[in-house]
């Protein structure tokens, strides 16, 4: 039987040693009252989240004439990290949320 190529991004998953998997046996059995985390706070302070950030959709690659002066301007306020593309998508995709009922992600 072929074996499948990974996909990209997916690591395999690595085989436990006989102490970790005894380890975590161990762990498995206790209540969680009695398994130290000490050194894994749990973070509460939510403040600095932000929403969607691993989302990613999927892009569709097109062709799409748009006038020059309209290129030029988002070309000129492109930032380092952002490229006019993505400036362009994001200005469709504002328009596209306060014309729409239902919210795009």
């Amino acid at each position: 039987m072929k074996e499948k190529p990974m996909k990209k991004g997916l690591v395999k998953a690595k085989t436990l040693t006989r102490d970790q998997a005894a380890e975590l046996r161990e762990l498995e059995a206790l209540p969680d009252d009695q398994i130290d985390t000490g050194d894994i706070p749990e973070i509460a302070d939510w403040s600095e989240a932000r929403r969607g950030v691993f989302h990613q959709p999927a892009k569709q690659q097109i062709t799409l004439r748009l006038d020059a002066d309209v290129v030029v301007w988002f070309k000129e306020h492109a930032t380092g990290s952002r490229g006019y593309q993505a400036r362009i998508n994001h200005a469709l995709r504002e328009y596209v949320q306060q014309h729409s009922r239902t919210v795009i992600r």
